[in-house]
């Protein structure tokens, strides 16, 4: 691939988070020019790595990253400035969430459609929905586009450390965790999981619902899968790198 500009540091990162976004898109996960992801890079999380304004996940590269502060007032001036709902929502959650290293936030259907249920509550009925028992929070108090205040209303739902997924009432999904890798790959299981549960639900049948015993051991199974989450990540990156693809400059 060809080298990296000498000034952009955090450059696997970078990669990482290039690859994510190339991703998302091909899963049909993106939003038009919407939607964002971001990582720490140092020890607060108050700086950290995002897509630029209205860039499609398509085509962004590792090098089209910018860098935003969450301390800076001046933020939202200039040039690079980041879309101001990903500086409400993902400055508030870096700000207020020191495990939530990375930050994935998506409007994907069937995580959207579970969001949209009186009831979003995602039952153990697959290996992927055990996946998530007791995992997630649920926002049910949508208030409008994810600007400064509602973007702290939000990060302020993350009181528990296991819970790693916001299902967003009325609005999408949010998913946290310590890197890249392990944040796209439960964001990638989490669509898969609500997808399931939708057709389920589809279908008019009486759902087959796990005990909460054993949903709890699979959960915890799977988080202790080894590498499951790096692997992926690697793999997609070496089909990207196969294609000759732009994404790691």
């Amino acid at each position: 691939m060809n080298s990296h500009p000498q000034n952009m540091t955090h450059w696997n990162e970078r990669v990482d988070m290039a690859a994510a976004f190339r991703w998302t898109a091909r899963l049909n996960m993106h939003e038009g020019v919407a939607n964002h992801f971001s990582l720490a890079i140092n020890d607060d999380g108050t700086k950290f790595l995002m897509n630029p304004n209205q860039m499609h996940f398509s085509r962004i590269k590792a090098s089209d990253m910018i860098v935003v502060d969450a301390n800076d007032p001046d933020t939202l001036q200039g040039p690079n400035a980041p879309d101001p709902t990903a500086w409400g929502l993902h400055g508030g959650i870096h700000r207020l969430v020191p495990h939530a290293r990375c930050a994935m936030h998506v409007h994907s259907i069937f995580a959207t459609v579970l969001a949209s249920l009186k009831d979003s509550r995602l039952p153990p009925i697959d290996q992927n929905c055990c996946t998530f028992f007791n995992r997630y929070v649920i926002d049910d108090g949508y208030g409008g586009l994810a600007f400064e205040s509602e973007g702290a209303r939000c990060a302020a739902l993350f009181t528990d450390p296991k819970q790693k997924v916001m299902i967003m009432g009325n609005h999408g999904v949010l998913v946290i965790g310590a890197t890249v890798a392990e944040t796209f790959n439960r964001m990638f299981y989490f669509e898969r999981a609500a997808e399931t549960y939708i057709r389920a639900l589809q279908t008019g049948q009486e759902l087959r619902v796990l005990p909460d015993d054993i949903a709890e051991k699979t959960a915890q199974e799977l988080e202790s899968y080894p590498e499951q989450d790096v692997r992926h990540l690697a793999e997609l990156r070496a089909i990207l790198d196969a294609e000759q693809s732009d994404y790691a400059s």
